[in-house]
């Protein structure tokens, strides 16, 4: 003890003493006192024993302790933060698997029979929606996926610190061992017997005493960089590997995309050219109305006389219907779903209308109880579905300009009714037909502004959307 505490009030080692983060390093002046340790015999053990202990296996030391943990937490919140990243990444894919479906639903009705307008819109703008989620999340990941890039240039940058503060070290401590060896070189009793004073001598066995401690430091100090170098290297690893892998799944997300936001734009433009296309058609057939609308007299009666018309020939064809059944030529029930009757532009949908010349209905000033198609005049009408015809002829009921309608049972409770066709019957009153088969021309007979189809579908005895039976 005492010695140790003499060696630490020399002024004159202290003050030349250089300073390699808590190690000291040997000056001109601490290598006269080497010189001066060759003179000792044995000492040299003093400083080799406990070097060797720190570097076998002695206690673990302090030093670097903190920069260790520190690089491990680090490790985990890298990888705790990889593993939120990656199920972003799942949770943006199921959304893009979601808005691909969807995507591919809108397409098939914008291209199909008779869009309904009012539904795919809906739809367009629920993709829209979803996009726009899809969107939000994408620029989310690419900014932690920057993120992590800016964290692998730090660590890697620390990495690069390490390993030659480490090299540093070794180097230094590699100086060291080679000094004390060097000092072993004298027997114990030349540097007694060349010693000036026995004071000489105890600051000589403690300043040896205190570089063999420094040189433990130094041995255990390499020891915990190494740890802590290897720590941050795998930090390195893992976080390359990772935004290579999240880099490559983020490209993917984005040419996914762009294909949607194409396909939304593309859908968006087929939508707004079929409702002008609908527009137009309405407007023709408003603007015909519009002239009865001058004179509201006319136009009430003209109204009533039409509801008058739908429901006398209503009665005459549940009358004919019931006269089939009993004859046992239709089923008591269909079996089976209808088709549209012809491709073109809807004009009016089921339901309410602005269409002044329909009657009201429900809660409806005006509603329309069929679906308009609009196509080239002489455009093939089809059947809907397997059944009978019970009626083809003029609509008598309508007055003086009547239209000509197509009937067809398809069981005891289900009629399609084909209106404003062309005076010709392809498949006569009586006749079996099949879905698909020809049974009239679209044309412009009847209370009709322009050449269309009123496609309507009663079910018992009430006429209903026609989409429900598609």
């Amino acid at each position: 003890m005492r010695l140790t505490a003499h060696a630490d009030t020399n002024p004159s080692r202290n003050a030349s003493s250089e300073r390699t983060g808590d190690i000291s390093r040997p000056t001109a002046s601490t290598g006269r006192r080497r010189r001066g340790l060759r003179r000792l015999t044995r000492l040299p053990l003093l400083v080799l024993i406990p070097l060797l202990v720190g570097l076998i296996g002695g206690p673990a030391s302090p030093v670097g302790a903190d920069e260790l943990s520190a690089a491990r937490a680090r490790q985990a919140a890298l990888a705790k933060q990889l593993a939120t990243q990656k199920a972003q990444v799942d949770q943006i894919n199921a959304l893009q698997a979601d808005l691909s479906s969807q995507i591919d639903s809108t397409k098939r009705q914008l291209s199909g029979i008779n869009a309904d307008l009012s539904a795919v819109k809906a739809s367009i703008n629920s993709m829209a929606a979803k996009i726009d989620v899809v969107q939000r999340n994408y620029n989310a990941q690419v900014g932690q996926l920057q993120q992590l890039d800016i964290q692998l240039d730090r660590i890697t940058v620390e990495e690069m610190v390490m390993t030659v503060n480490l090299r540093e070290r070794k180097a230094l401590l590699a100086e060291r061992l080679r000094q004390a060896y060097d000092t072993d070189r004298t027997s114990m009793l030349e540097t007694f017997l060349s010693a000036g004073t026995f004071t000489d001598v105890l600051s000589q066995v403690s300043y040896s005493i205190d570089v063999g401690e420094q040189d433990k430091a130094l041995a255990m100090q390499i020891q915990s960089d190494q740890a802590t170098l290897s720590a941050v290297h795998a930090s390195v690893d893992e976080t390359r590997a990772a935004t290579d892998d999240l880099r490559i799944a983020t490209a993917a997300q984005k040419v996914k995309l762009d294909a949607a936001l194409k396909e939304l734009k593309a859908a968006q433009k087929e939508l707004k050219r079929l409702e002008a296309e609908t527009a137009h058609a309405l407007a023709v057939q408003n603007e015909a109305y519009r002239k009865l609308a001058a004179n509201k007299h006319n136009l009430a009666k003209a109204i009533a006389a039409a509801a008058h018309a739908k429901a006398v020939l209503s009665q005459r064809i549940s009358d004919l219907v019931a006269a089939a059944y009993a004859q046992g030529n239709i089923p008591s029930a269909y079996n089976g779903t209808l088709r549209w009757p012809m491709a073109g532009t809807v004009s009016q949908d089921y339901g309410c209308t602005g269409v002044i010349y329909e009657p009201p209905l429900g809660s409806c000033p005006h509603f329309h109880q069929g679906i308009d198609i609009v196509a080239p005049d002489g455009t093939a009408v089809r059947a809907s579905g397997d059944g009978k015809v019970v009626y083809c002829g003029w609509n008598y009921a309508d007055g003086a300009d009547p239209a000509w309608i197509v009937i067809i049972a398809h069981s005891q409770s289900l009629e399609t009714w084909y209106a404003h066709m062309h005076p010709n019957c392809p498949a006569p009153a009586g006749s079996a037909v099949h879905a698909g088969q020809i049974i009239g021309h679209e044309g412009n007979t009847g209370h009709s502004t322009g050449a269309h189809l009123h496609w309507a579908v009663r079910f018992n005895d009430s006429f209903v959307n026609p989409r429900l039976f598609l």
